[in-house]
């Protein structure tokens, strides 16, 4: 997702790492590549001159330019203004009692709207709400059917009138069945066009004066750049809409509508598809996303995902080990496992700190052998290292190498990111998900100053390694803020 933008970004920070005494001039450099990397994301001007300006100011400060390690400043700079320009948002869709929850989707062809009401009822069914979905694009009899071929993929019930031509009659007629079948939240999939024109404003203002949504969510393109910027204006114009949907975003996206779209029409991105399959929509969190472009990972929607794959009877098992110190490499395995399905080991992959190489060396690779790969290199671990992989020293790691067949940074790579993750996922087992995600959000936020955690990439002639010592001050610095958290929960 958005890789030549973050790449663009890493540059930047990296042009300022390793200078033997950093300057302002030097700083500049940077922030000169940053602006840049933005430029050629396809992020509108305006909102690049804002972003500038804000990261500048603080940039440029004495704190940054005295720091002991000023990129990392830098690079808690840049989040911090990549969260504000993208947020704040609230993805939340408030039920009513008693009656049914309206929402209206809207967009034009080839943005991906019916799908997305497929995806939407999906999340929705979810968390156990009982969605109804109303075939309302009348210009367009396949995405009729296409929309019934959803809702039985789905078991979701789909309102369809092949004879009656008026939008506003069917998305009425729909609602009403939806209230008899004891739904309470309906999702109108309303026409599209190639290009906005006054008909289909209009038809969309009848629908959305006459029935009244309670929620108008715009589908957009996230390919199609500014494009997308363009017609939520104008879309928002029309309706005054709530929130936007943006999709293909796993694909070759560069980033700049995501970024655009709220500084420049004040609406927030409310849901991202990362994918074809129906389970591929998330709520937009922008702290996550800015975790994503800047390779810090986004450890909330790693357990997300978790929750979705791993049933309820599974999940208490694991937190009660989690809760009491006691999640090994053997239970990581049984989650590799579990998410084995096409596509969806990378994506966990890409969205967990510190594995952005790991994801790329697995880029264009076989999913299946990539997974029995990883699964090969626990397997080939004792009893005793799945237990305690601080075990591993150069000559096991290299035993275990050779054991899976794999090279040896793999493996150190599995087990750097297992002890990454270990405490995060100790620190969040028990409470409420929401508060297992905000716990978990403050944590990865806590680290925003380690080089792993922030995409700087430790290789041979480029960068700096940890010393025992400081790596030994970091993970006590985790575990303090681990108990921390503990007492405030």
């Amino acid at each position: 997702m958005f890789e030549s933008l973050s790449e663009g970004l890493q540059s930047a920070f990296k042009s300022i790492r390793g200078k033997g005494k950093l300057t302002e001039a030097n700083m500049r450099q940077g922030l000169q590549m940053v602006e840049q990397a933005l430029l050629e994301a396809d992020v509108s001007y305006s909102v690049v001159q804002d972003f500038m300006d804000h990261v500048s100011e603080q940039a440029l400060g004495q704190k940054v330019l005295l720091a002991l390690k000023p990129e990392e400043e830098l690079v808690r700079i840049v989040h911090q203004q990549l969260v504000e320009i993208l947020g704040p948002v609230d993805f939340s869709i408030p039920l009513k009692q008693d009656e049914v929850t309206i929402l209206m989707m809207c967009g034009l062809q080839g943005s991906g709207k019916t799908t997305t009401c497929g995806k939407l009822a999906q999340l929705l069914k979810e968390q156990k709400a009982r969605p109804f979905l109303v075939a309302a694009d009348l210009q367009r009899p396949a995405a009729i059917e296409q929309l019934k071929t959803l809702g039985r993929q789905l078991d979701v019930p789909v309102y369809s009138d092949l004879e009656n031509k008026n939008p506003v009659e069917v998305c009425r007629a729909g609602v009403a069945q939806a209230k008899s079948q004891g739904a309470n939240i309906v999702i109108l999939d309303t026409a599209g066009r190639l290009a906005i024109d006054e008909e289909l404003m209009q038809q969309l203002s009848q629908i959305d004066r006459k029935v009244n949504p309670d929620q108008v969510f715009l589908v957009v393109d996230g390919m199609t750049g500014q494009d997308a910027v363009n017609s939520a204006a104008a879309f928002n114009e029309a309706l005054e809409l709530d929130g936007v949907i943006m999709t293909k975003l796993d694909g070759d996206a560069r980033g700049g509508a995501l970024l655009s779209v709220k500084h420049v029409t004040q609406v927030p991105i409310k849901f991202i598809g990362t994918g074809e399959h129906l389970d591929a929509l998330e709520p937009f969190r922008p702290e996550g996303m800015a975790g994503r472009i800047l390779e810090m990972g986004d450890i909330v929607a790693v357990a997300q995902e978790a929750h979705r794959i791993i049933d309820d009877q599974e999940r208490e098992k694991l937190e009660a080990k989690m809760a009491s110190g006691n999640f090994t490499l053997q239970e990581f395995r049984g989650i590799l496992e579990k998410i084995s399905k096409p596509g969806l080991m990378q994506k966990m992959i890409g969205l967990m700190p510190g594995m952005g190489d790991l994801r790329k060396m697995m880029e264009g690779e076989d999913t299946d052998r990539e997974m029995r790969k990883m699964l090969g290199m626990i397997d080939s671990m004792t009893p005793a290292e799945r237990r305690n992989p601080k075990l591993i020293d150069t000559t096991r790691r290299n035993r275990i190498a050779k054991g899976s067949g794999v090279a040896p940074s793999l493996v150190t790579g599995l087990i750097k990111q297992f002890s990454m993750m270990a405490p995060m996922m100790q620190m969040a087992a028990g409470g409420g998900m929401k508060d297992r995600m905000a716990m978990m959000q403050q944590m990865q936020n806590s680290m925003l100053g380690d080089p792993s955690m922030a995409g700087m990439k430790v290789k041979k002639g480029t960068g700096k390694r940890l010393s025992p010592k400081e790596r030994q001050k970091m993970q006590k610095e985790r575990q303090k803020q681990l108990r921390k958290m503990k007492r405030k929960r």
